[in-house]
Protein backbone atom coordinates (compact mmCIF):
# COMPACT_ATOMS: atom_id res chain seq x y z
CA UNK A 1 0.00 0.00 0.00
CA UNK A 2 1.41 3.27 -0.90
CA UNK A 3 1.31 6.10 1.34
CA UNK A 4 -0.09 9.45 -0.09
CA UNK A 5 2.59 11.70 1.26
CA UNK A 6 5.51 9.95 -0.52
CA UNK A 7 3.64 8.90 -3.62
CA UNK A 8 3.72 11.06 -7.06
CA UNK A 9 0.58 12.22 -8.23
CA UNK A 10 -0.65 11.76 -11.50
CA UNK A 11 1.23 13.70 -14.54
CA UNK A 12 0.03 17.34 -14.71
CA UNK A 13 -0.80 18.27 -18.93
CA UNK A 14 -0.01 21.89 -19.73
CA UNK A 15 -1.29 23.34 -22.95
CA UNK A 16 0.44 26.04 -24.95
CA UNK A 17 -0.65 29.26 -24.80
CA UNK A 18 -2.78 31.38 -26.55
CA UNK A 19 -1.60 33.63 -29.46
CA UNK A 20 -1.28 37.15 -28.32
CA UNK A 21 -4.20 38.89 -29.09
CA UNK A 22 -3.93 41.18 -32.64
CA UNK A 23 -4.57 45.00 -32.20
CA UNK A 24 -6.75 47.03 -34.54
CA UNK A 25 -5.34 48.78 -37.29
CA UNK A 26 -4.81 52.00 -36.97
CA UNK A 27 -5.79 52.39 -33.03
CA UNK A 28 -3.21 54.32 -31.08
CA UNK A 29 -4.87 52.63 -27.29
CA UNK A 30 -3.88 49.24 -29.17
CA UNK A 31 -0.90 50.80 -31.12
CA UNK A 32 0.18 51.74 -26.75
CA UNK A 33 -0.90 48.54 -25.64
CA UNK A 34 1.65 46.66 -28.21
CA UNK A 35 4.17 48.92 -26.96
CA UNK A 36 3.38 48.33 -23.53
CA UNK A 37 3.78 44.54 -23.70
CA UNK A 38 6.70 44.43 -26.01
CA UNK A 39 8.58 46.46 -23.13
CA UNK A 40 7.14 44.27 -20.71
CA UNK A 41 8.66 41.48 -22.20
CA UNK A 42 12.10 42.46 -22.95
CA UNK A 43 12.40 43.23 -19.19
CA UNK A 44 11.02 39.18 -18.20
CA UNK A 45 7.73 40.95 -16.84
CA UNK A 46 5.26 38.18 -18.22
CA UNK A 47 2.39 39.52 -16.15
CA UNK A 48 2.48 42.57 -17.19
CA UNK A 49 2.52 41.31 -20.53
CA UNK A 50 -0.31 39.42 -20.10
CA UNK A 51 -2.33 42.04 -18.91
CA UNK A 52 -1.43 43.92 -21.71
CA UNK A 53 -2.69 41.38 -23.40
CA UNK A 54 -5.74 41.04 -22.00
CA UNK A 55 -6.55 44.84 -22.36
CA UNK A 56 -5.72 43.82 -26.15
CA UNK A 57 -8.29 41.44 -26.54
CA UNK A 58 -10.86 43.48 -24.41
CA UNK A 59 -10.71 47.02 -26.31
CA UNK A 60 -13.92 47.68 -27.76
CA UNK A 61 -14.08 48.56 -31.49
CA UNK A 62 -17.32 48.80 -33.85
CA UNK A 63 -17.51 45.16 -35.76
CA UNK A 64 -14.61 43.51 -33.72
CA UNK A 65 -15.44 39.94 -33.20
CA UNK A 66 -14.09 38.43 -29.82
Amino acid sequence: MSDPRTTMGEAVHLRLPHAPPKPAQGCPVCAELVARRRAARGRGDFSAATDADVEIRHHPHPGRRR
